[in-house]
């Protein structure tokens, strides 16, 4: 990018980017050019900040020890509106041209940004386009601000970082008809971070250390992958292993009552109402079928982002 675009930003280590080449997302071939590092989807994974996947998870498909990703209906949307959203900010944004871009690598870090940004005159990108959708407004701010899910900044600065850029644009569709732009301004603190992370992750891998066993969806997945076949013996666990899964168990009983009361109550509040809102901010969304709730959705999603 030019010395324009990264005004305001620290200059990241020395050493560009290479062009590894144009690959169609979720290729083999685009597999392949991630697997010897780390993407930009993939660094919000090992700082624990991904709702998809897990620090474990990742780092067994690293090596080869369970399958890449399937790509999953909120994937396979996303992929089929990302033209029609860059399509949309550049109709929006004529000075200027938005073009696709291709895979770099810098070292172990990857970028394939969905687009870069060049002026109606100039031959260099000058900024970076991200196209996301979304269900809801949960994680994004203000349109025109960097408030956005914790883990596509991640994924923004990452980009930054190997490009040498100073800005990430990002266009979002949430909810099929709320379309929104924000902007994320490269900053080298919160890069040089996940940085070191990511070469932290890589030694891990090196060495075959294998990470911490966390509570996140996808590591679980990820066990239940690891064991082929099914042997008929009974193997010997920890006393403390035992107690603590014994423990959890309860606690999740107990917070399942105390959920479903909950939403009981919740339901009895709003009556026929759409949303639950406490102080202006959304609780929980009522969905309707047939002329009956179908479901009551919680407005977050984890108490803590992992």
């Amino acid at each position: 990018m030019t010395d324009t675009a990264r005004a305001g930003a620290t200059t990241a280590p020395a050493g560009g980017p290479q062009l590894l080449g144009w690959f169609e997302p979720g290729s083999p071939e685009w597999h392949a050019a991630r697997a010897a590092g780390i993407g930009g989807s993939e660094i919000a994974a090992v700082m624990g900040l991904s709702p998809y996947e897990s620090r474990f998870s990742l780092w067994h498909r690293k090596k080869g020890l369970v399958a890449p990703v399937e790509e999953s209906d909120v994937m396979y949307w996303g992929k089929l509106h990302e033209p029609t959203i860059c399509a949309e900010f550049g109709k929006r944004h004529p000075e200027w041209q938005v073009r696709p871009a291709a895979t770099y690598g810098r070292g172990f870090q990857i970028a394939n940004p969905d687009r870069q940004l060049f002026s109606t005159t100039g031959s260099y990108p000058t900024a970076l386009l991200e196209a996301k959708t979304s269900r809801d407004d949960e994680g994004w701010g203000e349109p025109g601000t960097g408030e956005i899910p914790v883990h596509y900044r991640a994924q923004c600065l990452w980009y930054l970082d190997v490009l040498g850029g100073g800005r990430c644009h990002v266009a979002v569709l949430i909810g099929l008809s709320d379309y929104r732009e924000y902007v994320v301004e490269y900053d080298e603190a919160e890069a040089r971070v996940l940085r070191d992370g990511g070469a932290e992750f890589m030694r891990t891998l090196a060495a075959g250390e294998r990470p911490d066993i966390d509570g996140h969806t996808a590591t679980y997945q990820t066990l239940r992958e690891l064991p082929e076949g099914l042997d008929a013996v009974d193997v010997e666990i920890p006393t403390a292993l035992r107690d603590r899964f014994h423990a959890a168990q309860d606690a999740a009983w107990d917070a399942e009552d105390e959920l479903t009361a909950c939403k009981g109550e919740l339901l009895d509040w709003i009556g026929t109402g759409q949303r639950a809102v406490c102080e202006r901010e959304r609780v929980a969304t009522r969905t309707v079928r047939d002329g009956r709730t179908y479901q009551l959705l919680p407005a977050r999603t984890r108490r803590t982002a992992r």
